[in-house]
């Protein structure tokens, strides 16, 4: 089967409600189908969903901590996420299984900050014990920690990303994964942590190498074709495993080229054809879409530079599935202004959709919105 890549991303945009936004009855299968939400930074979540779907931050703060048909935890690369709150034992056994792959960086990243495997197990132990029946913040986490584990608990560590963490905040991924934490309502400014099995109410325990090919499947839904090597590279897993993987799995993948490329997909997938249009939509830090776009100059569309490589390091302008331009949103008081950088000249009918599209942005944070059109100061994290 031989593919175009203007067909690969219109049908990628389609996977990720980016050409037609779901009604607010699909939230959670728009969480599911995208694997996944990234939420490092709260209100980039919060955008990126109000962008595919029907809903405002108020019902998305709703399904996480009222409904809790949501659940905020660490996730993909170690990284916080979004999940169904139903497919969270599903996420978290494939953690599991990236864990143990031989020379995953978490390990190496726990060994390089002097924990050994036993102290981590104590660390993870300790925070199930500490929250049976309790919702606590990070600091009284710390401290019902370190009183079950010791004063070795509480000594800081540096790494080239970290500075100054206490060697249990270290373990909280690992707690994570383990099923034994993730986050609940903030406390003031403060974020707390609760038992998934307690918070929910349900766990269904998931075998980590099936989780594992699910997550792979579902991988090749949302961003395929696609390699194994772009999975190992999306999820943090070594190439070899990966390959491996995808191996286990050769009787539900073919084949397929797009402009030549051999590229993978899985073979139940029919390539339905999208409804036409065309798409503009305003893109946060770190949007999954982004995160998840593989190769890179298919969506940088020749600004890598300008837009940070497309890896949402920066929000971005997206029109018909590539990078058109740069963004920011900065607070005035009951307003917030988006300002909007494009690469390239905008037709009256673009000109229109990014002025739905802030409309949109506005509606989802509440605020009521202000375009201005120009220079972009580029700067990561807000």
């Amino acid at each position: 089967m031989d593919l175009e890549w203007n067909a690969v991303r219109r049908q990628r945009l389609w996977r990720h409600s980016l050409l037609e936004r779901a009604p607010a009855g699909g939230l959670l299968d728009v969480v599911r189908q995208t694997c996944g939400i990234h939420a490092q930074l709260m209100t980039a979540a919060e955008v990126s969903l109000g962008v595919r779907v029907d809903v405002t931050r108020r019902d998305i703060r709703a399904a996480l901590w009222q409904e809790r048909r949501l659940v905020k935890t660490y996730g993909i690369r170690g990284t916080i996420h979004l999940f169904a709150a139903d497919e969270l034992p599903l996420w978290m056994a494939a953690s599991r299984a990236r864990h143990a792959s031989a020379g995953q960086p978490e390990a190496r990243r726990l060994a390089a900050v002097g924990l050994a495997p036993d102290q981590v197990r104590a660390l993870v132990e300790a925070m199930a014990e500490a929250l049976d029946g309790q919702t606590l913040t990070l600091r009284e986490m710390g401290e019902e920690v370190v009183r079950r584990t010791g004063s070795w608990a509480a000594e800081t560590h540096n790494d080239a990303w970290i500075t100054g963490w206490p060697a249990w905040r270290m373990a909280l991924g690992s707690a994570a994964t383990a099923g034994v934490l993730c986050f609940g309502p903030n406390r003031g400014t403060e974020v707390s942590f609760v038992r998934p099995d307690q918070w929910l109410g349900r766990w269904q325990p998931v075998e980590p190498e099936i989780a594992l090919q699910e997550v792979f499947r579902r991988f090749l839904r949302a961003y395929g074709p696609a390699t194994h090597v772009h999975f190992a590279d999306w999820f943090s897993i070594p190439r070899s495993e990966a390959r491996r993987l995808a191996a286990s799995l050769a009787d539900e993948i073919v084949e397929v080229r797009v402009e030549g490329q051999p590229l993978l997909k899985l073979a139940s997938e029919s390539q339905l054809p999208p409804p036409s249009g065309a798409s503009l939509r305003l893109l946060p830090h770190y949007d999954c879409y982004l995160r998840g776009f593989h190769p890179r100059p298919e969506l940088a569309a020749g600004y890598e530079q300008r837009a940070a490589g497309g890896t949402g390091r920066v929000p971005i302008l997206l029109i018909d599935g590539l990078v058109a331009g740069v963004w920011e949103r900065r607070p005035r008081g009951p307003r917030v202004e988006v300002r909007v950088e494009p690469f390239r000249r905008l037709t009256t009918q673009l000109r229109r959709e990014l002025e739905r599209e802030v409309e949109r942005v506005g509606a989802v944070m509440g605020a009521d919105p202000q375009l201005v059109v120009g220079e972009v100061h580029l700067r990561p994290h807000l």
